[in-house]
């Protein structure tokens, strides 16, 4: 059933995203001087569409973020991350998204990103709005309107148009806590599997090579 055509719980209301958001922002253009430096080198670490996984920001060490200079990075401050800001992908694997917390303030974002940044007097729980966004409901809808394209790319225009339904805001704050609760689980077992996996590569070569003996 379309979203329009939804009866709707009392309480709740139909805004588009864009009546819900501060600014809708893609990030900015990248230029040959911002190549080749990583955070470890200094400068302002760059979140990349890859760093979006399972609604949060998951980023490599140091030496593989990329990072602007000091100096171009001054000329960028309205591109800065907030706690409470969202990134979503605009551009290949459209429709990944992530809450920015305390971590990755003061971050800036990739061209192939779109931050949603909510107003100080919000109608909207953040945890809330990546819980919908990363719902079955919203993914279709962007998905229908990126299919086709040699590379999927949503605009900012059709993101605001994005139809989002709202309850009341204790209970958005109850439904945002329950997922974030979940995401964080799920998150926590991706890493234990990533880590079981390097481990296991680790012991084969150990084995193969006659470095360790299975009997030990």
């Amino acid at each position: 059933m379309a979203t329009d055509e939804l009866t709707l719980p009392a309480g709740w209301s139909r805004h588009h995203l864009r009546e819900l958001c501060a600014s809708i922002q893609v990030g900015p253009g990248r230029r040959a001087e911002d190549n080749g430096r990583t955070q470890a080198d200094g400068g302002t670490p760059l979140v990349l569409p890859r760093d979006l996984r399972g609604q949060r920001i998951v980023t490599e060490g140091a030496a593989d973020v990329p990072a602007i200079p000091w100096g171009r990075a001054q000329a960028l401050a309205k591109y800065e991350l907030a706690r409470g800001d969202i990134l979503l992908t605009r551009t290949g694997t459209v429709g990944r998204c992530a809450l920015v917390t305390r971590e990755h303030v003061g971050w800036l974002f990739h061209p192939n990103l779109v931050r949603l940044r909510l107003p100080e007097v919000r109608r909207i729980e953040a945890a809330y709005l990546v819980a919908y966004l990363s719902a079955t409901s919203a993914q279709d809808w962007i998905a229908s309107r990126t299919a086709g394209a040699v590379i999927p790319s949503l605009s900012i225009r059709t993101l605001s148009e994005l139809p989002v339904l709202l309850p009341p805001i204790v209970e958005q704050a109850r439904i945002g806590a329950t997922l974030a609760a979940l995401d964080d689980k799920i998150q926590a077992h991706t890493e234990i599997v990533r880590a079981t996996r390097a481990y296991r590569s680790a012991l084969a070569d150990a084995l193969m090579n006659g470095v360790l003996s299975a009997d030990q």
